[in-house]
């Protein structure tokens, strides 16, 4: 029976004898650093090249009917790896190592697995719910196509399209956790079902997507594994904001958003409807969203429904623009920026925004000279 480590030590030499300079690190990974395998198993390996000549390394072969694959990782990626921002930080925090150029090399790698250490401590909580959040974005592409396929498409598709957001939807699972998964899909069911935060249907909807015989039945599996999904994510990111400084997160807002008003009025006295129909819906949605992240210490994620973060410029006594938006007559659109701009600028004095505003140069000047003088 075929060793596999025979094999990896092979390699080594050829690595040591051919590319001294050119290969950084080579480790293993998988059901042989797990203690899993089988007689089946290959032996999951990769190198870390340090030259571009060390690319040049990489080889896929089969020996006695099991197939190899030796295979690169750029610094770069692994350092994505290793920051949960790909799907397999397991390949950098629990690998074996075979190989070490130089002692550099070896405090570099560390350095990637304790990156992934630091990032599961609780104090880096919201990144891993941000890239959780981020992670349910391509899960819509494959439900607006199986919602337009209609039942009569191939089971097959649906099938197809189901596997990616199932895989999309774990993952987003084991980041909300601050978790990664050790083993492949299809081999890690315990780890999915043991993830403390999850869908209460999930093991339901997981059966569905992978055993259903209907396109209607798989896709509302689906679609509701990931609104289930998404609301915990969305509490997350709810529970772990800092406390409000609403003060601190306007400054500058004001300022900064007058400008973007002061386009809208001259699009309309131009008459140029696309200007102000553009800037007009931009302005209320970036508000709306500054407001929502006053009020709360959170932006407002791009899955969030609109009236979610809307309703803070409601709250705020704001006037709604995209009503007033008719091509035929801008006048009312030009009023309501006019009425926005004086809202805004009330309702953020009010909760003691301060707002940077001079008559002349010489007061801005004079602002200047006292700013300098108290830093």
């Amino acid at each position: 029976m075929l060793n596999v480590f025979d094999v990896a030590h092979t390699l080594v030499n050829h690595i040591k004898a051919n590319y001294p300079e050119d290969i950084a690190i080579i480790a293993y990974y998988g059901s042989y650093a797990q203690g899993t395998a089988t007689k089946r198993s290959d032996l999951d390996f990769f190198f870390i090249p340090a030259t571009s000549n060390g690319y040049r390394a990489g080889i896929q072969f089969i020996i006695d009917g099991i197939s190899f694959d030796f295979w690169p990782i750029g610094w770069e990626r692994a350092e994505r790896m290793a920051s949960f921002k790909e799907p397999l930080t397991t390949i950098i925090a629990d690998c074996k190592l075979l190989y070490i150029r130089s002692d550099e090399d070896r405090e570099r790698f560390m350095k990637l697995r304790n990156i992934s250490a630091t990032l599961q401590q609780p104090e880096n909580k919201q990144k891993l719910v941000d890239l959780s959040e981020a992670e349910l974005h391509d899960v819509y592409a494959s439900l607006y196509k199986m919602s337009r396929a209609g039942d009569g498409d191939n089971i097959s598709f649906y099938r197809s399209e189901a596997q990616k957001v199932l895989t999309k939807v774990l993952q987003s699972l084991a980041l909300l956790n601050q978790s990664y998964f050790t083993k492949g899909f299809g081999k890690n069911k315990e780890e999915i079902l043991r993830l403390p935060l999850k869908p209460a249907g999930l093991e339901s909807y997981m059966n569905t997507i992978m055993h259903g015989v209907t396109a209607g039945g798989i896709l509302q599996a689906c679609e509701q594994l990931t609104a289930d999904t998404l609301e915990l994510v969305l509490a997350q990111m709810e529970k772990h904001t800092g406390s409000p400084s609403y003060r601190d997160r306007m400054k500058g807002h004001y300022e900064e958003a007058k400008g973007v008003l002061d386009k809208i009025i001259t699009a309309c006295e131009m008459k140029d409807f696309d200007t102000a129909f553009y800037y007009a819906v931009h302005v209320q949605n970036e508000i709306a969203g500054f407001l929502f992240f006053a009020e709360t210490g959170q932006w407002p994620c791009h899955l969030m429904a609109y009236s979610a973060y809307q309703q803070f410029y409601i709250k705020a006594g704001l006037p709604e623009l995209i009503p007033l938006l008719n091509s035929h007559d801008l006048s009312q659109l030009e009023a309501g920026i006019h009425h926005l701009s004086s809202c805004l600028e009330s309702h953020l004095r009010s909760k003691g925004v301060e707002i940077n505003r001079f008559q002349d140069i010489e007061q801005f000047e004079a602002f200047l000279r006292n700013k300098a003088e108290s830093s």
